[in-house]
């Protein structure tokens, strides 16, 4: 029996990075991406987001391809929240996501980035993010 031990560290963005995910919009949403991965067999191990965008730990099985579980999360979710009208105007998410791997041994420090967001984007904006993401 074959052992996977592949975890990635995801991000995405609202369209334009409007700041638009309230934390009532932000709790409802991030629910139901870990309960419908999770049905999918998408293991979402934490997830967690601010104004613009979403940070998921995901644990990935071999049948998995990073763009096939990222495509299934950002398009379904999209499309569940235009059907259950959390905002008054049409949705989406930008095409484009970050996903680096993460050690096994680095997973929970990454739990923690992701459960502070809210505290992390008080002092860094995005940009500051994605910079240290990329060692700039």
């Amino acid at each position: 029996m074959s052992f996977i031990n592949v975890w990635i560290h995801a991000v995405w963005t609202t369209k334009n990075r409007e700041p638009i995910l309230t934390k009532s919009a932000l709790y409802k949403i991030c629910g139901h991406i870990r309960d419908n991965a999770n049905k999918k067999g998408i293991h979402v191990n934490f997830i967690n987001g601010v104004e613009t965008h979403i940070h998921c730990l995901i644990s990935m099985k071999s049948v998995h391809s990073i763009a096939e579980v990222l495509n299934e999360i950002k398009g379904e979710s999209s499309h569940w929240i235009n059907e259950t009208g959390i905002f008054k105007s049409h949705f989406e998410w930008q095409n484009e996501y970050y996903a680096a791997s993460v050690s096994p041994w680095e997973v929970k420090k990454i739990r923690e980035y992701i459960r502070n967001q809210q505290k992390h984007h008080k002092s860094q904006t995005l940009d500051d993010e994605n910079k240290s993401f990329f060692g700039e």
